[in-house]
Parts: structure tokens; C-alpha cells; sequence
């Protein structure tokens, strides 16, 4: 029961490191736009760039929704597979985006973090929450 006990906090605190990272990266992505792109690049492919970003962060966001509801709803808070499953992918995910950031990776290294690190646990929360037919 205490590896439980402790899996729960430690869900909540990888979930809220993930969330801060996203946001952050959200306000500041100038930079990272910047190095998705050529040295020499014009407007409509800064705002191409800018689009697909803002869609990405913007989705990352709405399934943190899903995801958080389940978890603070207590559907599944007290579930270990779905604890482990969590811990484990946005933590990889604070660590990956830490780089993103930092190393200015490419844009489309982003979408490879997100489907592993943000999709995956949502969905498998959203069959959670469908199989208890909360929703």
C-alpha cells in the first residue's frame, strides 16, 4: 500500500512538471520556431511554422484536460498501471521538452514527444474513464 500511496503525488507532480514546460514553451516559442526554420526564411513560413506549433501545444493542452480530470475525478488516481504509465511518460516527456527547449531541437521532434508522452496516457485515460462510464 505505501508504493500506492507514494505513486499518487508523484503522478501529480510529473503531471504538473509536464503541464509548466508546455505552457513555458507556449509563450516562448519564438525560438523554437526559429530553429525549425532555414537561416534565411520568409514570413509565410514563420507563420507556417507558428501555426503548427500553437496546434500542437494547443492539443498537448486539451488532452492535459482529459487527463487531469480523470486523475483529480479520482477515476483514476488509485489505478497503478494507469500511475505507472503516467509517471513514466511525462516525466520522459519533461525530460525530452527540457531539451527541446535548451537544444533548440527541430520542430517536428515535438510531435514524436507528444504522440509518445501526452497521446498515449490520455487515451488509455480515456478508456479508464469510458469503462467506468463516467463520461
Amino acid at each position: 500500500m505505501s508504493a500506492l500511496k507514494s505513486l499518487v503525488p508523484a503522478r501529480f507532480l510529473t503531471l504538473t512538471a509536464h503541464l509548466v514546460i508546455i505552457i513555458t514553451i507556449f509563450w516562448s516559442r519564438d525560438n523554437n520556431i526559429q530553429s525549425c526554420l532555414p537561416l534565411e526564411f520568409t514570413e509565410d513560413q514563420y507563420r507556417t511554422e507558428d501555426t503548427r506549433l500553437t496546434v500542437a501545444l494547443s492539443v498537448t493542452l486539451a488532452l492535459f484536460v482529459l487527463e487531469l480530470a480523470g486523475f483529480l475525478s479520482g477515476v483514476s488516481m488509485f489505478n497503478t498501471n494507469q500511475a505507472l504509465l503516467s509517471l513514466i511518460t511525462h516525466s520522459s516527456a519533461c525530460v525530452c521538452l527540457s531539451f527541446f527547449v535548451f537544444h533548440q531541437w527541430p520542430c517536428w521532434t515535438y510531435w514524436i514527444i507528444f504522440s509518445i508522452c501526452s497521446v498515449f496516457p490520455a487515451v488509455l485515460e480515456l478508456f479508464l474513464l469510458l469503462s467506468l462510464r463516467v463520461l
